[in-house]
């Protein structure tokens, strides 16, 4: 299944579990613990002390009570000291054993907060990276649709350098764009000034110039390129691929994947296109055709399309990478 990155109310999930960022002690404390404490009920409380203390990057299970949920996982983070304490294996483990914690109690969902972010003092471009490797490793052998979640966009943040970068070059390509359009107009005018040219007879341009030759409707179909779907399965093939390592790679579920593999004339989101392509590590050319397939352009007035240029014009095919990004940009995100 996929990793999405969604901004919401943790509460509000309609999910298999919710991951409640604990105390170590069964009391309530501030910010996600408080908010989920308080839409569940006075009986999650009761269960948590049932519980009783958990150990820093260890995981427990509850039922949810009021939420829209059948689980609340209470696991504990460490509190960010320097990073030179153990912090991030810590951050790692409350991942793993949460996770492992649902798979066990048949879970197909589950949403995350960004553990150990808020108050635990962690800086948010560490816990997110650890948290999207941790989930990645677990998706690996296991289908599960995981949600990371944030209350506020500003509360998300990739590494400076990384958003400088990228900011640069969608700040370059707009300007490409604009002087594209600039020197269309122009030629536009040309134009204008050579068809009036032609209407005066001053110049003597045979007729058949710029008609073709009329061809019958079996003459053109001949010529049809491979579907999205079936060009997806020979590409697939020809890389020596896997079904399951490419949709995984392009964080799509097995449901649509099934769906685009069993039927040649499925038409995919331009998300789910362009993260295939991702997947297949297929260079911007390649790309370009490959999404062309199902009717799709990337384009430099949008600062989604530019963002995965960026990533694939330097050969950096980590889908999770990307919708970071994207994320942090407010755009859609890949797969999904």
């Amino acid at each position: 299944m996929s990793l999405e990155i969604v901004r919401n109310d943790i509460t509000k999930m309609q999910v298999d579990a919710i991951v409640n960022t604990a105390n170590t002690r069964p009391i309530v404390g501030g910010g996600v613990d408080r908010a989920i404490h308080k839409a569940a009920g006075a009986e999650l409380l009761a269960a948590r002390k049932k519980i009783g203390d958990i150990t820093t990057g260890k995981a427990e299970i509850s039922p949810a009570y009021n939420l829209h949920a059948r689980f609340v996982i209470h696991t504990v983070g460490p509190v960010w000291q320097d990073g030179e304490h153990g912090e991030r294996e810590k951050l790692a483990a409350c991942y793993a054993n949460s996770l492992k914690l649902a798979a066990e109690n048949h879970c197909s969902s589950v949403a995350f907060p960004l553990i150990s972010a808020g108050v635990f003092g962690c800086p948010s471009e560490i816990a997110i990276t650890v948290a999207t490797q941790a989930i990645r490793d677990f998706l690996v052998d296991h289908d599960m649709d995981i949600y990371l979640v944030v209350f506020e966009h500003k509360a998300f943040k990739i590494s400076s350098s990384l958003f400088e970068k990228v900011q640069s070059f969608i700040d370059e390509r707009y300007i490409e764009e604009l002087l594209d359009e600039e020197y269309r107009g122009d030629m536009r005018e040309r134009r204008t000034i050579f068809e009036a040219a032609e209407e005066d007879s001053f110049l003597n341009i045979p007729q058949w110039i710029g008609k073709s030759k009329e061809r019958s409707l079996e003459d053109l179909l001949d010529e049809v390129d491979d579907t999205f779907s079936e060009a997806l399965l020979r590409l697939i093939d020809s890389k020596g691929k896997k079904d399951p390592e490419v949709y995984k790679r392009a964080n799509v579920d097995r449901k649509l994947f099934s769906k685009i593999r069993n039927n040649p004339a499925y038409k995919p989101s331009k998300a789910t296109a362009l993260a295939f392509a991702v997947a297949l590590e297929l260079n911007l050319d390649e790309t370009k055709d490959f999404i062309g397939r199902a009717g799709y352009a990337l384009s430099r007035s949008s600062k989604a399309d530019i963002i995965v240029e960026y990533f694939i014009q330097r050969k950096e095919y980590d889908i999770f990478t990307i919708n970071e990004t994207l994320f942090a940009f407010q755009q859609p995100l890949l797969g999904c």
